[in-house]
């Protein structure tokens, strides 16, 4: 019988170095690193792609994979009105979480002045 498991990951990134990258390559950046979804939401607002961007690579992290082997695009952070933030994959992260069983992630974002921070858990049912 399998054990239940939980897989965690943790980012940690500087606002302004987002902030940078998306002055030099607008368009690039974000439609490499971003879904529609996601641009609409944050609005070009620095502190919450930067947050954004630390969710993906803590799910990357959490997924034992790191930046290899899965699509930035395919871990989609969504926020619906009046609840908190979750992570939503698609494709390549949705395989390889299914791979592990994980059934449920738990999302926590964070910002100061200059740094996004964010947390992730996947919880597995066995």
């Amino acid at each position: 019988m399998r054990q239940k498991m939980i897989y965690t990951g943790i980012d940690i990134i500087e606002i302004d170095r987002i902030a940078g990258v998306q002055n030099r390559f607008p368009k690039r950046f974000l439609e490499k690193i971003y879904t529609p979804g996601e641009i609409f939401y944050c609005r070009q607002r620095a502190p919450q792609l930067a947050s954004r961007f630390a969710a993906k690579e803590a799910t990357m992290k959490a997924l034992g994979t790191g930046i290899r082997g899965i699509p930035w695009r395919s871990i989609e952070v969504i926020r619906e009105r009046g609840k908190a933030p979750t992570v939503l994959l698609h494709g390549p992260a949705k395989r390889k979480a299914e791979a592990l069983g994980i059934v449920r992630f738990s999302l926590s974002l964070s910002h100061s002045k200059n740094i996004a921070i964010a947390s992730v858990i996947g919880e597995t049912t066995h």
